[in-house]
């Protein structure tokens, strides 16, 4: 296994590469942890609080899951405080051979990944508009993103992590709020672009002004952003909330791929 990836790798994640989509984006960054073979497993690590990624073929055996189970415990990421996105093949791997070490992991979170490309504008228009972030939002998305990370309850970091995240978003260009016509920020979504694709998230809508469809008109016109600007949107989703995944669906999204997050 080499401690580097190489255009090998990249070719790789071609065959997920809605799934693996954050895999790809990050593993050219800076991380604490990479290894590849360039054939059948990438593992890589950005740091806390963010997941392992572990990438293998859909077709993996399991001398190979073995292989990354090692690589895990011999890492200390099996001691509780890390989680693991992962396959749902290589998860019940994991589940099962950590039981044998008296270890219990569990399936956090099922997620979906989906593209779209041919955008479904929403049948209900709310009141409001979309607003791009300025360096004036500032002190508003930093709240955004603290009651994001709250509520879906992974990714958690302080104010000021929260804070240097928002100045990126904002100076990007592509960081978004719904201002309704009260003058009041009520929902977020950006678009972050890699390669030809680009991953919408941030979906959020401030709880006392949920139901009021904000979001999907939000999503559809980030969505139709990210569509101009020459790039492919895409999204994860939790598979378990039916509503959001009907939501995107009616926008045009298309299930492409499935994966999970294990843990503790």
């Amino acid at each position: 296994m080499d401690s580097f990836i190489d255009e090998r790798d990249y070719k790789l994640l071609e065959s997920d590469k809605y799934t693996f989509f954050v895999l790809k984006l990050v593993m050219g960054g800076d991380t604490k942890f990479l290894l590849s073979d360039h054939e059948r497993m990438i593992i890589c690590y950005t740091g806390h609080p963010f997941p392992v990624w572990i990438w293998t073929p859909d077709d993996a055996t399991e001398e190979e899951m073995e292989k990354a189970y090692q690589i895990a415990k011999d890492n200390d990421f099996l001691l509780g405080k890390h989680n693991f996105n992962v396959k749902h093949d290589l998860a019940k791997y994991f589940i099962k051979r950590a039981a044998d070490d008296g270890i219990k992991l569990t399936v956090l979170i099922n997620m979906f990944a989906y593209d779209c490309h041919n955008p479904v504008e929403p049948e209900i228009n709310p009141d409001g508009e979309i607003h791009r972030c300025e360096m004036e939002d500032l002190d508003e998305l930093v709240t955004f993103l603290d009651m994001f990370h709250k509520e879906i309850g992974i990714d958690q970091k302080d104010i000021q992590g929260y804070r240097m995240d928002a100045e990126e978003y904002i100076k990007s260009g592509n960081m978004y709020f719904w201002k309704n016509e009260a003058g009041n920020n009520v929902a977020s979504c950006k678009y972050a672009p890699s390669g030809d694709s680009a991953s919408i998230n941030l979906v959020f809508t401030r709880p006392e002004f949920r139901r009021r469809h904000y979001a999907d008109n939000l999503v559809y016109q980030v969505t139709m952003k990210a569509k101009e600007a020459g790039y492919v949107p895409m999204l994860y989703t939790n598979a378990d909330y039916t509503a959001s995944n009907e939501c995107y669906k009616k926008i045009g999204y298309v299930l492409q791929g499935k994966l999970c997050t294990v843990g503790m």
